[in-house]
């Protein structure tokens, strides 16, 4: 056994390390950077009849700036890449030397960090004004929580055409979905340019958001609810196609192929050998689609394509919270019952 593992470095090893080196070239590219605004900023702002001497030392710190990014930029580039990528010598008691991995844990770190600060640069994140104007958010949640119960009678129509909506739209986007999902399966057909084609038309569907789709079918159909199925209908069917021909792809293709040599053709050894195997899966994709729908029916009033969100939209407008603190809690109600109904069919379906 050896007595020591790995080498003892000196008090003065990180000075000679890639990561002091990378953070001391990472340090003088910011301020070099921060020079190079400096001068650019001074060129911009150049005016004849200013004392030149002045304006010649900024600009000669501009010049400075962008030099110190040139050089100093690559080098730490260079050094974070060998402390990233590059596997680490270390010298055994013994003279042998051995390679270690880097851990990719600074790596993911930094991306983390930057992916974080460009999200607050672009989204203009402010928490002062949060902290300034939370209250109101207090202020609001206060009168919701204080339902003025006698707006119910206001509630039921609306509730219900919203659970209708989401009941006709699940079923037929959910029908619909079928035998698209099998002909866009790459087991079921071999056809690679049809599959491709089918698969693009599904990604096109699901990339429209359902509030979009609800406003085209408002101006197609007038508004109402008939608009707000057919978009519900609409979104259930690129969803529930997505899911349900990745399923059909994971199957056992054995039964179906057994079929086909027998002289069945291949929806009939579809339908015998595998509609069996993804039936469960299929239903449980129904029911899901349907749990979302319920949601998203209540917010398509929005738009002009009926449900609740028409009474939404006028309880917000009108600033009477305590309303809409009642429609929220009937919402409420009927979605976490019709979640906890569908989780149970879904688990016996598995």
């Amino acid at each position: 056994m050896q007595s020591e593992a790995f080498e003892k470095k000196g008090p003065l090893s990180f000075l000679k390390s890639r990561l002091f080196r990378a953070i001391v070239c990472l340090v003088l590219t910011v301020a070099g950077i921060s020079l190079a605004i400096y001068g650019a900023d001074a060129i911009r702002k150049y005016n004849p009849a200013m004392d030149t001497g002045i304006v010649s030392t900024e600009l000669g710190l501009g010049v400075l700036g962008i030099a110190m990014v040139v050089i100093c930029l690559p080098v730490g580039l260079f050094a974070a890449f060998d402390m990233l990528f590059k596997p680490e010598t270390i010298v055994l008691s013994n003279g042998h030397t051995i390679q270690r991995k880097r851990s990719r844990a600074p790596l993911i770190t930094i991306l983390l960090v930057l992916a974080f600060w460009a999200s607050i640069y672009m989204t203009d994140f402010d928490l002062r004004v949060i902290v300034n104007r939370g209250y109101q958010l207090t202020a609001i949640f206060k009168k919701i929580f204080q339902p003025r119960w006698s707006y119910w009678r206001d509630i039921v129509g609306p509730l219900v055409e919203t659970v209708k909506m989401s009941i006709m739209g699940s079923a037929l986007g959910s029908l619909l979905s079928l035998p698209f999902a099998v002909f866009a399966s790459t087991n079921i057909n071999r056809n690679k340019y049809v599959v491709s084609v089918l698969r693009v038309i599904l990604n096109i569907v699901r990339t429209l958001p359902t509030l979009v789709i609800a406003s085209v079918c408002a101006l197609i159909f007038k508004l109402g609810a008939f608009a707000g199925t057919v978009a519900i209908t609409i979104f259930t069917f690129g969803v529930v196609s997505k899911m349900l021909y990745e399923s059909i792809e994971t199957i056992d293709m054995g039964p179906f192929e057994a079929m086909e040599s027998m002289g069945a053709g291949r929806i009939r050894a579809f339908a015998a050998a595998c509609m069996p195997q993804i039936l469960p899966t299929y239903l449980s994709h129904c029911l899901y689609s349907f749990e979302m729908n319920i949601r998203a029916a209540s917010i398509l009033g929005y738009v002009g394509a009926g449900g609740l969100g028409i009474l939404i939209q006028d309880r917000v407008g009108f600033r009477d919270y305590n309303s809409l603190g009642t429609l929220l809690i009937m919402l409420f109600v009927v979605v976490l019952a019709i979640d906890n109904i569908s989780q149970a069919l879904r688990r016996r379906l598995s």
